[in-house]
């Protein structure tokens, strides 16, 4: 570099400027040849975590500016790849501007009702790397999982809040579901609640109320899984309902019932939903009464493993459904247990083709990164094979569009939804 900056410089390895060129936003431990000062010396300590440092190329080119850590594997999480950004609080408006900008085109426009439970910001997607943002009506639910948002939090926060309010949108606090294990090996505490907005009262609860595809249910941001509520199989529900009139609908892994729901709200005869959770089934009981929906659903607390073989040896018509819904839990959080995960996979999706009959409709989905496309769609085909079925694609589909897509971060590409016609 010719300009010096006022930031250290990590040289990178010919690995590191590889992924970099593809445009991943990660630099890797391993991938760190040298810690230099602004002026190209050697550190004589490393930066502080969570401190901003450029990267360059072993021949001193530019790569982009990011956050270092020197607890994560993760090294340095890239969050610009020009050099003429000054990473002060006009740059991080205009990110987050742009983030809302694009939620606002591609969640229904201006005044959609899908404004107000949406992903606002996911990570590496909006440039924000290790922070997740959702809108539950007027609180926002935010986990931050890197050290460099954490020292920015009160530059992003209070910034957040105020372009969603210059935009009309209500919104009464910030609450933070900072408990996730993870944080302690980037180097932070674990912990949870509201964010102090400057010169503003907390909010007093931990519970709300959203809509979403015209259903009403009650979220509980503080003790609910991740921030509460999923958000991402959003339009995948309306996908359901659009085949469900008329049919008896199995859910499988309700949590709190939303593919239930959107089932029995879109005709369904019948539907029963079962997990393993009894406090999920609870949730999900009180979501169908919530909507005027428990008198054509009925709820089993079960494990889903062992409830399926005993559906298929019953005699009973009330085992008997022409629609069945596998919606699990990310098997699998790591490339070691993939095997593993395609076994569990595999047996609820081979006993689910064989409970269904001929003619009927099966929608099935994996929310875990490491479960690739290519190895669950092999999955599907053994499942079918050794269930002496054929499956007639309806459709595939993919996480809402609130949570984007980056081609060049394969990790942001995580949900497979199949709707099948098993025949």
């Amino acid at each position: 570099m010719k300009t010096i900056r006022p930031y250290p410089r990590a040289v990178i390895t010919p690995k590191g400027e590889r992924a970099a060129a593809n445009g991943h936003p990660w630099v890797y431990e391993a991938e760190v040849e040298r810690l230099e000062s602004p002026e190209g010396e050697p550190l004589a300590a490393p930066p502080e975590d969570g401190s901003i440092v450029d990267v360059l190329t072993g021949k001193g080119r530019y790569i982009g500016s990011g956050f270092y850590n020197h607890n994560s594997k993760i090294r340095v999480r890239l969050i610009s790849r020009s050099a003429n950004d000054r990473f002060d609080e006009g740059f991080w408006e205009r990110k987050l501007r742009y983030a809302w900008d694009y939620r606002k085109t591609v969640m229904g426009g201006e005044g959609s009702p899908d404004l107000c439970c949406c992903r606002v910001i996911f990570g590496e997607a909006d440039g924000f790397p290790g922070l997740t943002v959702d809108r539950f009506s007027e609180i926002l639910v935010a986990q931050t999982l890197s050290m460099g948002i954490e020292k920015r939090k009160d530059i992003i926060f209070p910034l957040l809040v105020k372009i969603l309010r210059e935009d009309g949108q209500q919104i009464r606090g910030v609450y933070q579901r900072d408990d996730a294990a993870i944080r302690r090996l980037e180097g932070m505490e674990e912990g949870k609640g509201y964010y102090p907005l400057p010169g503003e009262e907390t909010p007093g609860y931990t519970e709300t109320e959203i809509v979403e595809n015209g259903i009403r249910y009650r979220v509980d941001f503080k003790e609910g899984q991740k921030t509460g509520f999923f958000l991402d199989q959003k339009y995948n529900r309306l996908a359901v309902a659009r085949l469900a009139r008329g049919k008896r609908v199995l859910d499988c892994f309700t949590h709190t019932g939303s593919f239930a729901l959107n089932a029995a709200r879109g005709g369904a005869a019948f539907v029963r939903a079962v997990d393993v959770s009894e406090t999920a089934v609870g949730l999900a009981r009180e979501n169908a009464r919530l909507n005027g929906l428990e008198g054509k659903m009925d709820f089993v607390a079960a494990n889903v493993f062992d409830l399926l073989p005993r559906m298929e040896e019953s005699h009973d018509p009330d085992s008997r459904f022409d629609f069945i819904i596998l919606d699990p839990p990310a098997f699998t959080k790591s490339r070691k247990t993939v095997d593993s995960a395609y076994r569990g996979y595999k047996e609820i999706n081979l006993r689910a083709m064989k409970l269904l009959p001929r003619g009927g409709y099966l929608a099935t989905a994996s929310c875990s990164h490491f479960m690739e496309e290519e190895r669950f769609i092999r999955m599907l085909r053994d499942a079918a094979r050794d269930a002496g079925r054929e499956l007639r694609q309806i459709e595939v589909r993919q996480q809402a569009p609130d949570h984007p897509i980056l081609w060049n971060v394969p990790e942001t590409n995580y949900l497979k939804f199949f709707l099948f016609q098993v025949v």
